[in-house]
């Protein structure tokens, strides 16, 4: 029985590390990298640490400022038209029954259903007819078209938490629904809206393939910095790109933490 213990211990430690080196491993190397000046084969560490990559990110040579500038406007945007369309759509799909209700759902997974490639370069060829293609309208909407799934999904679960009972009461004692929906509805669903426009906001974030096909060469945002750093094999830049990309998500995951409850994930599907 002791034998059998110390190998079952043995054992997940070894599952411990190697999780733990598969997850922490390739964010460990980002780091060294960023503050590398010279690391080369077979070194296991950089040979020469420093900051001047750092500097030079943001010393306006690299260009991260127009980046980081361009990708958060965009995300913004992206969110607050989201939540325009969401918050009614959301209310609609969680309080009416209507003709092809789980239909219109499952519409709104379709853009992450399919190859993203094939889809972005018809994408893109619709936008150059249009002449949207290489402009913050056109790489807003195409962030958007992918956030929606986010937006619709989360909101209508969001919704759904909230009991009939507490709208009904408030209609009873004389309240119209619109002024329900606002003083009643729209408060409880709250922690719900904001975990959807913070997933809304980190997808348009990190959105690359839609940008790279529909924004290039006009609209640069930092995915696409961080990949034109790796093809140049400026492993510096690409991992500080990285890490400032990094930062927001793990921030705002923590805080969806705090409001995506358990509740709403049980009211989530069609």
């Amino acid at each position: 029985m002791v034998k059998a213990e110390i190998i079952f211990r043995t054992l997940k430690v070894a599952l411990v590390v190697i999780f733990g080196f598969f997850l922490f491993g390739p964010l460990a190397g980002m780091v060294l990298w960023s503050f590398a000046l010279k690391w080369f084969w077979p070194h296991i560490i950089p040979q020469e640490f420093g900051l001047r990559y750092w500097a030079q990110t943001f010393s306006g040579a690299v260009g991260i400022g127009s980046s980081l500038r361009n990708s958060i406007l965009i995300a913004l945007t992206v969110v607050v038209l989201a939540l325009i369309i969401s918050v009614p759509a959301g209310y609609a799909f969680a309080r009416f029954r209507f003709p092809s209700k789980r239909l219109l759902m499952l519409s709104f997974l379709l853009p992450q259903a399919f190859p993203q490639v094939p889809v972005f370069i018809n994408v893109a060829q619709i936008f150059y007819n249009y002449n949207l293609a290489g402009t913050f309208q056109g790489v807003v909407l195409v962030h958007l078209v992918g956030a929606m799934v986010y937006a619709v999904w989360i909101t209508t679960a969001a919704f759904k938490s909230v009991p009939v009972e507490l709208e009904e009461a408030s209609v009873n004692i004389g309240a119209s629904r619109i002024k329900t929906v606002f003083s009643v509805t729209l408060p409880l669903a709250f922690p719900g809206l904001v975990a959807s426009s913070i997933f809304v906001f980190l997808y348009s974030l990190d959105e690359f393939t839609g940008t790279f096909f529909v924004g290039v060469p006009f609209i640069e945002t930092l995915p696409l910095l961080m990949y034109t750093a790796t093809m140049g094999y400026n492993m510096q830049v690409s991992s500080i790109t990285a890490i400032i990309l990094l930062i927001p998500s793990i921030v705002f995951m923590i805080v969806v933490e705090r409001f995506l409850k358990a509740e709403y994930l049980s009211k989530l599907g069609v």
